[in-house]
């Protein structure tokens, strides 16, 4: 099977950056698909396979579009493109015929279009042309002497290949929310660390059986992701008993939180990762207004990212169905640690001093 792959703000680089990219982006490709081979043009990679990976190039970052075609030389392109066209145009009306072209040649690109166009018509006389919507469109790419038909253009990932841009450590909860800025970073070229803090025995057992079925999702677009689980559970008991007698319950999330940054931040340093990915949306719940934001952001040293920060809860649902995370995500697994009234606007003098006392504890 021969694919032809594009790229699209992978072009947009300088030359040394573009080349750097192109060669990370066949490396990631062999990751997800496991081979193949490969042949580079400018803006172009060639990919032969031994049977179809469609499902699998989709979830590659940095390609923009596919087509799974055969390949011809320019001489034997009429009766290629005859062939080609062989039972995938008894079930429709109308046609279009698209040509691009590299390289230096006697004719244009229309005059392609017009003569192919022609040929069909006599093959198939049932076949009307309509240039505006056609029910079937063949495609054709010419390369100097060498090419391509095909009738598929299949949507990728986009975005950059993953690994361009170093390594984040992304906290993953299990929620909605958090899989989907994992992802979006993803997107954008960063190398992400999963990092999921087990709060049991204030989730259920199968929280972080969810988790790594999340991350299952997740790997996927990126075969070397590997979650690491910490446990958390022990220091949030110890804040529930702290909070309780100073009747300041309503601190809880805040505490945990910045503390889930500071743990963050140790696995960043110790995988030289450049920040900390949340899955926070500015107001969604109490813990994520821009005062708790504000204070829970204070505990951490290194750059903390907030990819879905202007997002609604609609839009990121909708991006988690498209992934493949959202099933996972709404099986239910709530933290029962979090207070009935939690504050919206912590005072960070207070956390200070709570965080004082708790590490007089040992944390």
């Amino acid at each position: 099977m021969l694919y032809l792959i594009r790229y699209s703000e992978v072009f947009l680089k300088s030359e040394h950056v573009r080349r750097r990219w192109v060669n990370k982006l066949v490396e990631n490709i062999k990751k997800v698909i496991g081979g193949g081979r490969f042949r580079l043009e400018r803006g172009r990679i060639w990919l032969v396979t031994d049977e179809r990976v469609d499902e699998k190039l989709r979830k590659v970052f940095g390609i923009s579009s596919f087509s799974p075609c055969i390949h011809c030389k320019l001489d034997e392109l009429e009766s290629c493109v005859l062939e080609f066209c062989e039972g995938r145009l008894d079930d429709v009306k109308t046609f279009a015929v698209r040509v691009k072209r590299v390289g230096e040649h006697e004719f244009t690109s229309l005059d392609v279009e017009r003569s192919l166009g022609s040929l069909i018509l006599q093959r198939f006389p049932h076949l009307k042309v309509n240039l505006e919507k056609p029910e079937k469109t063949i495609y054709v790419e010419i390369r100097n002497e060498d090419c391509y038909v095909f009738d598929e253009v299949i949507k990728g990932a986009g975005g950059i290949p993953v690994g361009v841009e170093g390594k984040v450590v992304s906290l993953i909860s299990g929620g909605i929310d958090s899989p989907v800025a994992t992802w979006l970073m993803m997107k954008r070229g960063c190398e992400v660390i999963p990092l999921h803090m087990d709060v049991r025995p204030f989730t259920s057992e199968r929280a972080v059986e969810k988790v790594e079925k999340i991350t299952g999702v997740l790997k996927e677009y990126n075969p070397d992701l590997e979650l690491i689980v910490r446990e958390h559970g022990r220091f949030l008991r110890d804040v529930k008993e702290l909070l309780k007698s100073k009747r300041l319950e309503s601190y809880t999330c805040v505490i945990c939180k910045r503390r889930m940054l500071r743990v963050a931040e140790e696995v960043a340093r110790d995988f030289k990762a450049k920040g900390v990915v949340t899955g926070d949306s500015l107001g969604q719940v109490a813990s994520q207004t821009l005062d708790n934001l504000y204070v829970v952001s204070q505990a951490c040293s290194i750059p903390i990212y907030r990819p879905l920060i202007g997002f609604d809860k609609v839009e990121v649902e909708n991006i988690a169905r498209e992934i493949g995370t959202y099933e996972y995500s709404i099986i239910p697994a709530e933290c029962k640690a979090v207070p009935k009234r939690p504050t919206t606007k912590a005072n960070l003098k207070r956390v200070l001093e709570i965080e004082d006392e708790l590490r007089r504890k040992g944390y």
